[in-house]
């Protein structure tokens, strides 16, 4: 599969190597970005990348929790420049469509499009209407909804917003417990929820990577295998703590593990969302490109 620059642009970006690294990574996998990425990082070039993809777009994160905690929603709406999303009428606009999602429970984008914002128009009206007023163009991205306890922190002014779910009674010590958890997901991007929920497929591809690494590795060499296997399985433990909520070190008391904390809080935390805005859109392309395609010539 042939390659351009705008690939190497983009490897380089999900990255952070250097071009000519992301070069060689794609003409070895076949222009596979994927695969490169695997690449790069048995190869010790790349970091483990939690979200593959620039985030470039504009916008905020906004939430809605009832009074009583049972229902919450989360939303993203994108826009062109960060100028809009610091306005106030656009921000309250994004906060009633939270409202609107948590109220009405749309299956999808088009259901809330149709469901009615005021008495006089629909959602998908009302976004027309904003842009014409705002002057830029805008767009309903993504949301979620629980049902439950749940509990909601939106972080930088709608930069990175949380919502969470937990078992047990939500207190108002619980529910500070709650928020702490939701911060720290904001703050450390876990993957997975536990290291029971790691998809076996990926705990695999992990485990090839470790394994490919130890071998570029020259203090490794003529190691007995019983050692490689500990050092493994160190390895996948470490994945896990950087990966999986639940085995995180928490941020506020390193002394738990965030499952350790939440539990003597009297609650288990069953599901988390997390929204970062932009997270994998581009903005238009910039001159960089024809920077990558002459290095390919």
């Amino acid at each position: 599969m042939a390659f351009t620059a705008k690939d190497v642009k983009e490897l380089r970006e999900m990255t952070g190597c250097g071009m000519m690294d992301c070069k060689k990574a794609l003409t070895e996998t076949d222009g596979d970005k994927d695969k490169a990425v695997e690449y790069l990082r048995e190869k010790g070039l790349a970091a483990a990348t939690k979200k593959a993809g620039r985030i470039a777009a504009e916008g905020i994160v906004s939430s809605y929790t009832s009074d009583d905690a049972s229902v919450g929603a989360i939303i993203e709406v994108n826009s062109e420049t960060d100028f809009v999303g610091k306005n106030a009428d656009f921000k309250a606009f994004v906060g009633a469509l939270a409202k609107i999602v948590a109220d009405s429970n749309p299956a999808d984008l088009e259901a809330l499009n149709a469901l009615k914002f005021d008495d006089t128009k629909t959602v998908e009206e009302e976004l027309r209407e904003k842009i014409l007023t705002i002057g830029e163009n805008m767009k309903i991205r993504r949301f979620a909804r629980f049902e439950g306890n749940v509990v909601t922190y939106i972080h930088g002014e709608g930069r990175i917003g949380v919502m969470v779910k937990v078992e047990g009674d939500l207190t108002d010590d619980a529910k500070a417990a709650a928020k702490d958890a939701a911060m720290q997901i904001a703050a450390m991007n876990p993957l997975y929820l536990d290291k029971t929920t790691v998809p076996a497929e990926d705990l695999e591809k992990e485990k090839h990577i470790i394994l490919a690494q130890m071998k570029e590795d020259p203090k490794n060499a003529g190691k007995p295998e019983n050692i490689l296997e500990k050092m493994l399985t160190g390895k996948v433990n470490k994945f896990y703590e950087l990966n999986c909520l639940n085995q995180q070190e928490f941020v506020k008391d390193s002394n738990y593990k965030v499952e350790k904390y939440l539990a003597e809080k009297g609650i288990k935390l069953v599901d988390f969302v997390r929204f970062e805005k932009g997270e994998g859109l581009e903005k238009k392309e910039e001159n960089f490109a024809d920077e990558v395609a002459s290095m390919m010539k």
